[in-house]
């Protein structure tokens, strides 16, 4: 048996000769003969890297590509092309050329010319001129330092590739000529400092390349004209500017390119007029902020590109429009906050990159952080500081088919973590930090069921006598519970009301039978206080169990809050970590209420505006509930049907309520104003109630 390398050697050497077999065969049906020391192949006479002298003086009249490379020519003898009637390519790249050569008079039959790595240092329209039927021209590599107005006369030119000189200067009309054919142009790697609005009068342009200059700014309308334009490349200039309508009449644009610059946000003013977007490449750049609107005018992204920036926050508001979004890499950013909602609406997207990330407590808190993206095929989650697993971590990833955790210190993963996974293919993890405890020996079971220990690599970190251990060779009966060294939450936080100015005190305990150091941190609607005023304690006491006695440590956090302010208003949590992970409290909710008795004379609350009939199925669109007083009140939106909905948000916030009950039920919805008062709660009568058949979509209060 032959091995495949074998096999690929013999298939090599079965082309080589064929093709000489060709030639030959060739050359005696045709009488052809080829002129030592070139070869032929077919109709291409190919007398490239000949030392100097070696040229023949004469070339096959027959030739129809003829490649002259690489052979140090300085200048070329018009007369050897004098009988090439048949020549439509010539190669003469890596030559030491100072001008466009004349070919003769058969110049006008060529339609490739490839001039690459020569020493031409402008482009004439004289030198130009017979070339009649010219397609593509390769000027790569050349010492061009600008192109003037009318460098290139009238020619049916379609690719022109000018990328890799020395041009810092483009004049008004210098592609004037070549409106009505040319698709392609490069002019990638060299030194344009700014692009002239309009220079691109060029309305056949498909693709244009202007990465590795060093355009720092990009005025409104410089692409005017290029309405046939599917891809910019405009990667490493270092553009930090993009103003309003940079990219204007680029209406058929698919593809843009701006990797590798110094970007710092994305709005919809540069983003303007690119309708048919497909793909928007941003990474390595150094973005912090995606203003709320900034994809109104894109919204048929299937390929967005944001990783390698300094993100920290994914806003409810982030990705809001891309619903036919497919890819979505945010990965190598500084991504610690993911807001409730942040991935709703991306309704089509399979693939979500959020690798070298600090999206820990994203999976260890939050409730179902994925849950919208009911189509997502792949996610990519390595590097995130991950720590534990919990059983809602992914709920609502029912299509996913790659999960990738490798990377993260994971300690715990609670039992049908990935149950919910039904089409989960493959799982990449790898940790040496797992705490093999009785809830962990469903783990090494489950993998072996859906074979994925090929790509799983997991061992003990805890107890002793399992360090270092795979968990695949740990006994079921060796997974015990003797000890708690991860924190335990014993005292939860409180919700409370206060007056505005008055002091706060949320208090949060935890226990642990480890001596590992304790962390403690206190959270505010999910961000961390990083300069709230806290107290931590600690206190030995000892638990019976089972096993006996225990000496478990108890730690206490306190966290003072002091004259606060209705914006102090929110939901109070508290983390305790060490090095078994880290615990969650629940979420203490704060209202502040004022301290004016002015407050008890507050007008009866109004329904800004009516709900109305709806053919989607969510809550009444556009219900605005708009109440007068000397504060801020909390209102809530109450939904009836066969069971009810009831949520409360603040003024100006938005709240989705859904998806609901059957679409046929009537239900009715209404404003109530809750006043807190001294630690009372006064509740007006329902207002301007009306019976509806409600319909999800967002109501704002």
């Amino acid at each position: 048996m032959c091995s495949a390398t074998q096999l690929r050697s013999l298939a090599k050497f079965a082309v080589v000769v064929l093709l000489v077999l060709r030639a030959q065969r060739g050359s005696g049906a045709n009488a052809r003969t080829c002129p030592p020391p070139c070869v032929c192949f077919g109709e291409l006479v190919d007398c490239s890297r000949l030392k100097r002298g070696q040229i023949p003086l004469t070339i096959p009249e027959w030739t129809v590509q003829l490649d002259l490379s690489h052979n140090k020519l300085q200048v070329l003898d018009s007369t050897l092309f004098s009988k090439l009637q048949h020549l439509t390519e010539i190669k003469l790249n890596h030559n030491e050329l100072e001008a466009i050569p004349d070919l003769g008079t058969y110049a006008s039959n060529i339609t490739t010319l490839f001039l690459a790595n020569n020493r031409i240092p402008r482009i004439s329209a004289e030198q130009l001129r017979p070339f009649h039927a010219l397609e593509t021209l390769d000027l790569s590599n050349n010492n061009i330092v600008d192109i003037k107005a009318n460098s290139f006369p009238s020619l049916p030119l379609k690719n022109l590739y000018l990328n890799n000189n020395r041009i810092s200067f483009l004049e008004t009309g210098c592609f004037t000529n070549l409106s009505s054919s040319l698709q392609i142009l490069r002019l990638n790697r060299n030194r344009l400092s700014s692009i002239p609005a309009k220079i691109f009068q060029l309305p056949n342009l498909q693709h244009l390349d202007l990465s590795r200059n060093r355009v720092r700014r990009v005025e409104g309308l410089t692409f005017h004209g290029l309405h046939a334009l599917r891809s910019l490349k405009m990667q490493r200039n270092g553009l930090s500017r993009l103003m309003d309508g940079a990219f204007w009449g680029l209406s058929n644009m698919e593809v843009l390119q701006l990797d590798y610059n110094n970007l710092t946000e994305v709005s919809k003013g540069w983003l303007y007029g690119l309708l048919t977007l497909q793909q928007l490449h941003l990474g390595h750049n150094t973005i912090s902020r995606i203003r709320p609107d900034a994809w109104e005018f894109c919204q048929k992204l299937s390929e967005l590109n944001i990783s390698s920036n300094h993100l920290s926050r994914l806003e409810e508001s982030s990705f809001v429009g891309l619903s036919l979004l497919d890819e979505l890499h945010i990965g190598n950013n500084r991504v610690s906050f993911i807001a409730d909602g942040a991935f709703r609406g991306l309704s089509s997207l399979q693939m979500l990159d959020l690798h070298n990330n600090e999206i820990s407590w994203t999976i260890e808190d939050m409730n179902g952080p994925f849950s919208a993206l009911d189509k997502l095929k792949k996610l990519f989650l390595q590097g995130n500081q991950i720590r534990s697993v919990t059983k809602k971590s992914f709920s609502g990833l029912d299509a996913l088919q790659h999960l990738d955790l490798s990377n993260n210190a994971i300690m715990s993963i609670q039992a049908n973590a990935f149950s919910q996974m039904k089409n989960l293919q493959q799982l990449r993890l790898n940790t040496s930090s797992l705490l093999c405890d009785c809830q962990l020996k469903w783990l090494p079971v489950w993998v072996a069921e859906q074979t994925f220990m090929s790509c799983v690599n997991a061992s003990c970190a805890h107890p002793q006598m399992l360090k270092g251990r795979s968990v695949f060779t740990v006994s079921q009966e060796e997974f015990v519970c003797d000890d708690f060294p991860k924190p335990q939450i014993t005292v939860q936080p409180e919700t409370q009301s206060a007056l505005k100015g008055t002091n706060v005190t949320f208090v949060c305990s935890a226990a642990s039978s480890s001596d590992s150091p304790m962390t403690f941190a206190w959270k505010k609607d999910n961000e961390v206080l990083n300069d709230a005023e806290i107290h931590n304690q600690a206190h030995l006491r000892v638990q019976g169990g089972a096993g006996g006695e225990t000496e478990v440590t108890e730690y206490t956090t306190t966290l003072q809050l002091r004259n606060v302010e209705f914006s102090s208003e929110g939901k109070y949590q508290c983390v305790i970590s060490n090095h078994f992970g880290s615990s969650y409290s629940t979420k203490a909710r704060l209202t502040v209420n004022s301290n004016s008795s002015s407050s008890l004379m507050l007008p009866r609350p109004t329904l800004g505006s009516t709900p109305v009939r709806c053919p989607t199925r969510w809550a009444p669109r556009g219900a605005t509930f708009d109440c007068q007083s000397y504060r801020t009140p909390t209102v809530t939106l109450e939904c009836r049907a066969a069971w009810g909905l009831a949520s409360s948000v603040g003024r100006g916030q938005t709240m989705m309520a859904g998806p609901l009950w059957g679409s046929s039920s009537l239900q009715w919805c209404a404003a109530w104003l809750v006043l807190h008062w001294c630690g009372w709660s006064l509740s007006t009568t329902p207002v301007d109630a009306v019976r509806i058949a409600v319909s999800p979509t967002q109501v704002s209060l």
